[in-house]
């Protein structure tokens, strides 16, 4: 059998490792248009910040993995896919016939429609090529706009602050991270921003991009003076890689989705990972960019593609980072309605920390502060996956979390 892989990230490697794994001498070949030796996306701020010694330390296999596992490796952009033929086009016109197929193609940043918004000193950051391009602008002293206000971009403005840039961050909607911590966690983190010298504004439309003459780059915004920075940074939100299944039956629309087992509505291919709408906590399928879900859906993906049939519980969204000396996380559904109970905490020194329930079912939590509070996440991970009951007391709820983990 012939297996067939497109992408070679995290979802795309635990798929075939799973692979292997059951002793399968299946022939699997793996296609990716980026690098050959698979890297973390997560670890690219790090790399920008100046944290990682050596950028080996950003891959997440060593080079010769595709030899110990038996893989042949083709650097290549897959344009088009035949469902019923079972093939695969490349750019260059290959074909490739598989048996199996598993789509792991991730997802790329979008550009929004501002005039001028093209060409030099206009980046993302979201690729190994991104963060090298911009290592080489990322100089004490020059400036940076950064658009959006999600944990890609304030990665950025933070490594930009670091490395002492002066930095403009412009959100179109009226609070930072609309999609990651509520509202009061965003108007705290907002200020702690502004106190490291970040120009951050809010429900800032920006209409068009002007290039001087000197080679910066003029922002004109609503309602807000020009500003002349050296480059910008994309990061206002990301679409899945999905172009090549346009002519076929694949139910691709918001994301490919998938059931349980990772199969797609089309007998023998499969997808995991950002690409790919799979079963969540709460029963509805969702995209889940993260890198843990994409480990998981990679595995149930490569274990069902072989025969050896396994179920997946679903994935439950939890968002780490550190930036602006601050932690912020959040897990579930951790913005409340009038239906949820909210317990709030306000811990001082160690930052805030807020749980909604659903009657006894916790729902979601959400921290931003001290690191030490995303070990409270960890222990609520299980009994919201399983809809386990909080048996106790608003102000016992730290000392319940410490006894479910046996810390006490």
């Amino acid at each position: 059998m012939v297996i067939v892989i497109i992408g070679n990230s995290a979802a795309g490697i635990n798929a075939a490792e799973e692979i292997r794994r059951h002793h399968s001498d299946d022939k699997i070949i793996m296609i990716s248009k980026e690098t050959e030796q698979p890297y973390s996306r997560v670890l690219l701020p790090y790399f920008l910040r100046g944290k990682l010694p050596n950028e080996s330390q950003l891959f997440i296999r060593e080079n010769d993995f595709y030899k110990k596992n038996d893989i042949e490796f083709i650097n290549g952009l897959v344009t088009s896919i035949n469902e019923k033929e079972k093939w695969i086009k490349l750019q260059d016109e290959t074909l490739l016939k598989y048996d199996k197929l598993l789509i792991t193609s991730g997802s790329s940043p979008v550009t929004p429609p501002i005039k001028g918004l093209e060409g030099e000193n206009i980046l993302h950051m979201w690729t190994w090529q991104d963060a090298k391009m911009l290592e080489k602008l990322f100089h004490k002293g020059k400036k940076v706009l950064i658009l959006g206000s999600g944990f890609v971009s304030l990665q950025a403005a933070w490594a930009a602050i670091v490395k002492e840039l002066d930095v403009y961050v412009y959100e179109l909607m009226s609070r930072i991270m609309p999609r990651v911590i509520d509202d009061y966690s965003a108007e705290i983190l907002t200020e702690r921003i502004k106190q490291f010298g970040v120009k951050l504004e809010v429900g800032a439309m920006t209409e068009r991009i002007e290039r001087l003459e000197n080679g910066q780059l003029r922002v004109i915004a609503n309602g807000l003076d020009a500003i002349d920075v050296d480059f910008i940074i994309v990061g206002t939100g990301v679409r899945p890689n999905t172009q090549f299944l346009a002519h076929t039956n694949v139910n691709h629309q918001r994301g490919i989705k998938v059931d349980e087992f990772m199969q797609t509505n089309i007998l023998d291919i499969y997808a995991a990972g950002d690409v790919a709408s799979g079963p969540t906590t709460f029963e509805e399928n969702m995209i889940h960019a993260l890198w843990p879900t994409a480990v998981e859906e990679g595995k149930i993906a490569g274990s069902n593609m072989i025969g050896v049939k396994k179920a997946y519980e679903g994935s439950l969204n939890m968002n780490v980072t550190q930036m602006f000396n601050t932690t912020v996380a959040s897990i579930g559904k951790f913005e409340a309605d009038e239906t949820k109970e909210t317990w709030f905490y306000d811990l001082g020194d160690m930052g805030i920390f807020k749980l909604v329930l659903n009657g006894e079912i916790p729902m979601g939590a959400a921290v931003l502060g001290s690191s030490e509070l995303v070990e409270f996440l960890g222990i609520l991970r299980p009994l919201i996956r399983n809809k386990k009951a909080i048996s106790c007391d608003r102000d016992h709820l730290f000392q319940y979390l410490r006894t479910q983990c046996d810390l006490v």
